[in-house]
């Protein structure tokens, strides 16, 4: 499956979880439901996967996780704040360089209407 394809696959799996759930819980139940319904439509999903840096030859485990890895293809971050910041922005395009994977989704739950809570980025 293409990115464009699988990145639809997962917007469309995210509004059915916003649908069914609504803003207002935590970031985990969000996860566990997106996750949940990607696996139920037959895709390969990680979740709360490591990354490492890499740093003079140097590889140091920092604590950075990505939220979810789909089909390891795409990344998906979410969030259930107020306001997605360019931090959060910046992040999740580090992600995508510590990795190597090219696309990635920052998906903000805490929107009333989802289609406002989502950003696509590639690296």
């Amino acid at each position: 499956m293409d990115n464009d394809k699988l990145t639809g696959e997962i917007i469309g799996a995210a509004m059915k979880v916003h649908s069914a759930v609504g803003p207002g819980f935590l970031e985990s139940a969000y996860e566990a439901s997106l996750k949940f319904e990607l696996v139920k439509r037959g895709l390969t999903v990680e979740s709360q996967v490591p990354l490492q840096v890499v740093y003079e030859s140097v590889t140091l485990d920092v604590g950075y996780r990505l939220d979810l890895a789909v089909e390891k293809c795409v990344i998906v971050e979410l969030k259930a704040i107020e306001k997605v910041m360019p931090i959060h922005e910046a992040h999740l395009i580090s992600y995508l360089k510590l990795s190597g994977i090219k696309t990635g989704l920052l998906i903000n739950f805490h929107e009333l209407h989802l289609r406002d809570g989502i950003m696509r980025r590639k690296c």
